[in-house]
């Protein structure tokens, strides 16, 4: 799964020339993460299932950064990639539904037929509780979509919040976990997996092994892959139910790949390491699943 989270400022060389002197700043750097992206795609594609577009690089810019976030989405399409809207959303049901009706199938209004972003998965924060989860699963489920929940996430603050201990045994993350099992009952397909899945930190591998005890009908969306210092070798237990189950996901270790010297092309060097990637993913996967037999 290839990251995406254009940082205007260290984009690939031949993206800058993109931005060719003539409108305003925010469109001046649209036209050039839509270039960056472009190409990192092109590069990639044959080695990916999916892109991972981190909402925020977009919404900096603005207007033109929801049209490039468009633009890019489509562009994935059309290698055949699931789209992730990683935008890490959660608010009370009003807005929720307002949220995924942006990241998802639209609205109806007086005024037509707003079309949303189309997404195949999106992130969801789940701490004001399952009315603030429920109406992206409603919403993603009328799309043929699916949610990806926030469970055990890959950063060091993690453990402030979601590694502590709750009344009845546990950690909060592990609550979570429960709830979102629970979720996953009602979306379950032919492959055995559900529509509600999880983000699954890589960069703690005794939490990814406790997940898929608490979460054995969930795809795994797996954070912290490469620059995080989470690696693919540790994450075999997500691919338990299956090599669907588990869903690699690097963003710096693969677009930013040139940097470690060499003189490979930046489309090069990022070619180059999504296929390690999905070598080790996919090798382990099949390990995996053949332990589970």
């Amino acid at each position: 799964m290839l990251g995406l989270d254009p940082d205007p400022g260290a984009l690939w060389p031949a993206a800058e020339e993109d931005a060719a002197p003539g409108g305003e700043p925010r469109e001046r750097a649209a036209r050039a993460v839509v270039s960056h992206c472009r190409a990192a795609i092109d590069a990639t594609a044959p080695a990916c299932v999916g892109v991972k577009l981190q909402l925020a690089r977009f919404e900096l810019l603005g207007a033109p950064g929801w049209s490039a976030l468009e633009a890019v989405a489509a562009h994935a399409r059309e290698h055949g990639l699931l789209v992730i809207a990683d935008g890490k959303r959660g608010d009370i049901d009003v807005s929720a539904r307002a949220y995924a009706g942006a990241l998802f199938g639209g609205a109806q209004t007086p005024f037509g037929e707003l079309s949303g972003l189309g997404a195949d998965l999106a992130t969801v924060n789940p701490l004001m509780g399952v009315d603030a989860i429920e109406p992206f699963v409603s919403a993603a489920r009328a799309t043929g979509a699916g949610v990806l929940v926030l469970v055990r996430t890959s950063n060091p603050g993690a453990r402030d919040f979601e590694d502590v201990r709750v009344e009845g045994g546990g950690s909060l993350w592990e609550l979570i976990a429960s709830i979102v099992d629970e979720l996953a009952a009602g979306g379950v397909g032919e492959s055995g997996l559900s529509d509600v899945g999880a983000v699954v930190g890589a960069t703690a591998p005794d939490h990814v092994r406790r997940a898929r005890e608490l979460m054995r009908r969930s795809p795994f969306l797996l954070p912290g892959i490469g620059a995080q210092g989470g690696r693919v070798e540790e994450v075999a237990p997500a691919f338990a139910p299956g090599r669907a189950a588990g869903l690699v996901t690097a963003s710096r270790s693969i677009v930013g790949a040139y940097l470690a010297g060499g003189g490979e092309k930046p489309a090069d060097a990022a070619r180059a390491e999504a296929e390690r990637l999905r070598e080790a993913a996919w090798a382990l996967s099949i390990g995996a699943a053949a332990n589970v037999r």
